[in-house]
């Protein structure tokens, strides 16, 4: 309880931001009004071990090369006399910030001598990262159907769609080791892509850093509850699991709502 009332709480956006980020009354949406720059935003709170901080690519802007930036900042938002304009490089230069360009080719930091752990099937409910279980359904970004959707149909049942597509979601948590330290991993609509950087210090609060670059014009912050998965998403997984294609969803005996569940919700 304690827990799912600290992500509720952390599941915003940080009143510091970059100077041409304008969030919603919520502040759960962060677009960047104008530029390519200046999209700096960080979680409202710091984040716990294992919790994490998870959006969804709402709005992209054409013209710009280069995507959404995701990581972590030992940094307190409130301490910074100026946002910097950029998370690479500036925000990382500052130290104690680690950050990844979100791209179709992932960061990944692997020990020597260390094999590549399995991810687990993409039907599995839950997400394991270390001791972090979370359900895996919230974590998965879906593209609309429509008239051209076959095209994604095989990634929408692997339940993935590229990584820095409209609908996308992206998160970032730390996950502490034996050692006193933290190792930082970034989901990919539902998918870990393993340690993204080791030997975080977890005796600082760690802040989300989400940086609305380029391409990436508007996030949404997606709550995540650590719960069960609901009945509703269950039986979603099992259909489908089971469909050709989605817009065949349109033709089984199913209530209007849960077949838009099942299509893109």
């Amino acid at each position: 309880a304690a827990m799912a009332a600290r992500c509720r709480l952390a599941a915003r956006f940080h009143h510091i931001h970059g100077a041409n980020i304008r969030l919603d009354a919520s502040h759960t949406q962060a677009t960047r009004v104008e530029s390519f720059a200046n999209g700096l935003c960080f979680s409202q709170e710091p984040l716990a071990p294992g919790q994490i901080f998870l959006v969804e690519i709402e709005e992209k802007e054409l013209g710009w090369c280069g995507h959404l930036r995701v990581g972590l900042t030992a940094h307190d938002p409130q301490s910074l006399e100026v946002v910097p304009e950029y998370s690479l490089p500036d925000l990382v230069n500052m130290g104690d910030t680690w950050v990844f360009a979100i791209t179709r080719n992932h960061n990944r930091v692997v020990v020597e001598g260390e094999e590549a752990q399995a991810r687990g099937q993409p039907w599995e409910p839950f997400l394991l990262i270390e001791r972090v279980r979370i359900p895996r359904d919230t974590l998965v970004g879906r593209s609309r159907p429509g008239r051209y959707s076959h095209i994604l149909d095989d990634l929408y049942k692997m339940n993935v769609l590229p990584a820095t597509a409209r609908r996308s979601r992206i998160g970032v948590l730390y996950a502490p080791q034996p050692d006193g330290t933290a190792d930082m991993h970034i989901v990919i609509n539902g998918e870990d892509m393993g340690p993204s950087a080791r030997g975080l210090p977890t005796t600082r609060p760690l802040y989300a850093v989400i940086d609305v670059f380029a391409s990436t014009k508007s996030v949404r912050v997606i709550p995540v509850d650590y719960g069960f998965p609901s009945l509703q998403t269950l039986c979603r997984l099992v259909i489908q699991k089971h469909i050709v294609h989605r817009l065949a969803i349109d033709g089984l005996d199913l209530p209007p709502l849960l077949k838009s569940f099942c299509q893109h919700e």
